[in-house]
């Protein structure tokens, strides 16, 4: 249901008029349009119908009487105005949630398992020494293994919140990130690229990069053999690193000793992946909620 943009409450101001308040809900509404970039996306976010984002954001143009947003396609772009509220409704939403943390800390106890592929482990760095900090009466437990192999772990109820990359035959979850796929080779060495092309590849199963490689590869008619599979990027890195194999990664997880083919390499491009945050059916424990707000705030968007 529509919130009220602006409380009123009983308190006159000197010119005896009842001061107007921000409805913070109806900022993060604001904030999560601005993140994901579309109506549908934040509604999915926030668990609201599309007709009740679209709502509370022109009936916030309205009382502000000035115009925040404009449509491209199905895309959002924000005015001069609305570039500015989204900065003010950031800092408004920061200072409610430093508050609610300083009040809630020391009421959260328990333990929580978090599951993560080896390869996304260090964009929750921040996260995990957050959280920590936040919460130091929790247990936390990092479980790191195949996107794969996590979710099914979720799903037999063995962890509490897993994020993983969103696999194309069990989808579910809710979509937190979506991060571009780029072909990768040694920073100093490289391979031919003549069909057919030598790839370093995950192992079957172990996430959908592999799927994404191979069929922009067979959309573009190109040839390619197997020079190597791992679990992981730490495995994959040597061969690459030697110039026998082209691999797929996020720009996130390149570097330095990494390299991107541009569009002249005549490399297809790639399909970008979607990064995902799954929890066992039920009531989530409190560090659970806690721990998925912070990974939302730090993800959201695209990489």
């Amino acid at each position: 249901p529509y919130t009220t943009l602006f409380r009123s409450k009983n308190i006159t101001g000197v010119d005896g008029l009842r001061p107007r308040i921000l409805d913070l809900n109806v900022l993060q509404t604001l904030l999560a349009i601005a993140d994901t970039g579309t109506v549908t996306a934040a509604a999915d976010r926030l668990a609201y119908t599309q007709s009740t984002v679209s709502m509370q954001l022109h009936r916030l143009e309205s009382l502000l009487e000035v115009p925040l947003h404009e449509r491209e396609g199905r895309r959002i772009r924000f005015t001069a105005e609305g570039e500015q509220l989204i900065g003010y409704a950031r800092k408004m939403l920061a200072l409610n949630n430093e508050a609610l943390d300083s009040l809630r800390q020391r009421q959260v106890s328990g333990q929580l398992s978090l599951g993560i592929p080896e390869d996304y482990a260090f964009l929750l760095t921040s996260v995990l020494s957050h959280f920590s900090q936040l919460f130091p009466a929790v247990q936390l437990q990092v479980i790191c293994g195949s996107s794969v192999r996590l979710l099914q772990q979720v799903q037999a109820g063995e962890l509490d919140l897993a994020v993983v990359t969103r696999q194309t035959r069990s989808p579910g979850g809710e979509v937190i990130r979506r991060e571009p796929l780029v072909w990768a080779v040694g920073a100093e060495k490289q391979p031919s690229l003549t069909d057919p092309i030598p790839l370093a590849l995950y192992s079957p199963g172990a996430d959908v990069f592999r799927e994404v490689a191979e069929q922009a590869l067979f959309s573009a008619g190109r040839q390619w053999r197997l020079a190597y599979s791992s679990q992981s990027m730490t495995g994959l890195m040597p061969v690459v690193v030697a110039g026998l194999a082209v691999v797929p990664v996020t720009r996130d997880m390149l570097t330095p000793q990494l390299r991107v083919l541009d569009e002249r390499s005549g490399m297809p491009a790639l399909q970008s992946i979607e990064m995902a945050l799954h929890r066992p059916s039920g009531r989530p424990t409190e560090p659970a909620r806690q721990m998925a707000e912070l990974i939302r705030e730090h993800l959201a968007g695209d990489g």
